[in-house]
């Protein structure tokens, strides 16, 4: 697991990223923390248009809605599955485990 920090929603994270990573860490983060970017838009980082196109969200289209929405990628760096916001990251680890014993 990764994070990338997006203030594209709700400023939510507006600080610096070391006020971010700072906040992340003291709540027990332990997982890499990349530079905050643009995930919609003209300026969305190259990372989130390859993922968005790789795998939409249904009726709603590829946009990313919220914070939060996770993407599961093969070990060739394939996105294989789009996630809600809304999904706990442990509620992942039956698909993470079933790329694993593929």
């Amino acid at each position: 697991m990764v994070a990338v920090p997006c203030n594209q929603f709700g400023a939510q994270e507006p600080g610096t990223e070391a006020e971010i990573l700072e906040f992340a860490t003291a709540r027990g983060a332990t997982y890499p923390l990349f530079s905050k970017i643009d995930v919609n838009g003209d300026t969305a980082d190259p990372l989130y248009v390859y993922l968005k196109a790789s795998i939409d969200n249904g009726i709603l289209g590829s946009a990313i809605k919220w914070n939060f929405t996770k993407f599961l990628c093969n070990s060739e760096g394939v996105p294989v599955q789009r996630y809600a916001p809304t999904t706990h990251p442990l509620a992942i680890e039956p698909d993470i485990q079933a790329l694993l014993d593929a």
